[in-house]
């Protein structure tokens, strides 16, 4: 069997990444993750029973989800391991490699909090002074007054490179991501590379921090471990969001070619006058009714085929990262983030039986209004860039290939339940007490006489 390579940064698409198996007529395609690659082929439940005409169903893209992109940024990858099964790893072997010595950092800083201001200070002067790397932060950070008063910060914050959100593309100059804060600063950081994502190193200095496992005491041997290449990672599935809509007779203003952090997939499409735009998500995306009193009425398309109507107050479309967020408010299960998956959760839904759903990672669902909807829609990405959805507009999602690495602090399971049990408090409860020894004799003694008796 060969793979498709795939070359550059271009994404692949559902026939180059996948194999394929000359043994089966030459013209089968298994997905790099498919169960039975190498053995003998089972019958498709989709397959008509006429054999000229099972070409016809074929299905023609994987179940597993598509290859995640293993290097991340210019310099950073994941150490292959030779024992590796496919392309699926043991997660606790997955470690982080440098093909070179990480030069550029970006730091996120939470905005508008004054108790982040000292260790920012800090880190930036030791990735400046102590690891002479060319550190990166959103010039809205540096605007802040307490930063702008402090002159003993002047040397170190005049060799900072600034961009701005929306208008300078940094994607292909950022070697590591350090956040300051909470889980909303992974979030943003997911948000600012629409391709390969570099390592990200999160502190846990906000109020949940389910997604930012490291402490700040120790911040120097931690960094120093990182920029060594000695860390565990956890490679976050993120979703492939394309939206297409109507044309409404309104030009949108698109600063420097990107649409709020959205890539245009295909700028306006001619033949039938839409507009396409692309996201990567890394929680959710939520639709809902918005401000109208009515029911949401949309429908929910699984590889073309319509699955369900969705009546309620909307729902969310989540990764396995996002489980453990809004779905998990709404009733959903709580997914560990290397387990390839979508899930489908419905939000307040007018019927009872209606359950949250995990479906393979390498469908596409497309999400739609009913004719018989009364109001529009609303759908958010990450809780951000949220605009409304019409007739005739459509939602298309599935998993992408460039997943966003997170830097672990022992291993990615170990990092998981920890955050279950410190954030969420997960089967937290006082233990139910034992007999005392007196009553444990006393019920083994009545046990004897009946036995006697």
């Amino acid at each position: 069997m060969e793979q498709e390579k795939v070359n550059g940064n271009k994404e692949p698409s559902a026939e180059a990444s996948s194999y394929r198996c000359s043994a089966c007529h030459g013209d089968e395609d298994w997905g790099l993750g498919h169960p039975l690659r190498g053995r003998a082929k089972s019958r498709s439940l989709s397959a008509a029973p006429v054999l000229a005409s099972a070409r016809e169903f074929r299905r023609t893209r994987s179940l597993h989800g598509p290859c995640p992109v293993t290097t991340f940024g210019p310099k950073a990858c994941v150490l292959q391991n030779p024992q590796t099964i496919m392309h699926i790893q043991d997660p606790a072997s997955q470690r982080l490699t440098w093909n070179k010595s990480p030069k550029s950092v970006l730091v996120i800083k939470k905005i508008r909090d004054a108790s982040l201001l000292q260790p920012f200070k800090e880190l930036c002067a030791y990735l400046m002074e102590e690891n002479n790397m060319i550190v990166y932060v959103e010039k809205k950070v540096l605007e802040d007054p307490a930063l702008l008063s402090d002159d003993h910060f002047g040397p170190v914050k005049r060799k900072f490179c600034t961009f701005r959100e929306d208008y300078d593309d940094i994607s292909n100059q950022i070697d590591l991501i350090i956040c300051l804060g909470g889980d909303g600063t992974l979030l943003y950081a997911s948000s600012l590379f629409q391709g390969s994502v570099p390592p990200v190193m999160a502190f846990h200095l906000g109020s949940l921090g389910f997604l930012t496992p490291f402490n700040f005491e120790n911040f120097q041997s931690q960094v120093t471990q990182v920029i060594q290449g000695n860390a565990a990672v956890v490679l976050r599935s993120r979703l492939k969001v394309r939206v297409v809509k109507e044309p409404r007779g309104k030009k949108v203003a698109v600063p420097n070619g990107i649409s709020e952090n959205g890539v245009l997939a295909a700028g306006l499409d001619v033949e039938i006058g839409k507009q396409a735009v692309q996201y990567q998500v890394l929680n959710e995306v939520v639709i809902d009714r918005g401000p109208s009193s009515y029911l949401s009425n949309v429908d929910v398309y699984l590889d073309g085929h319509l699955i369900t109507t969705v009546q309620g107050d909307g729902v969310i479309v989540s990764t396995p990262t996002g489980s453990t967020a809004y779905a998990a408010a709404a009733g959903a299960s709580m997914i560990h983030p290397n387990v390839p998956a979508i899930m489908v959760t419905p939000i307040c839904p007018h019927s009872l039986s209606f359950r949250p759903i995990v479906v393979p990672a390498g469908v596409e669902l497309k999400i739609m209004l009913s004719p018989e909807a009364r109001n529009t829609a609303w759908v958010s990405f990450d809780g951000r860039k949220r605009q409304e959805i019409r007739h005739g507009d459509s939602i298309s999602i599935t998993t992408s290939c460039y997943p966003l690495p997170s830097i672990c602090v022992r291993d990615p399971v170990s990092d998981w339940f920890e955050s279950l049990a410190q954030c969420l408090h997960w089967n937290v409860r006082k233990k139910q007490a034992h007999f005392p020894e007196d009553e444990e004799d006393a019920d083994e003694e009545g046990g004897e006489e009946r036995a006697g008796s």
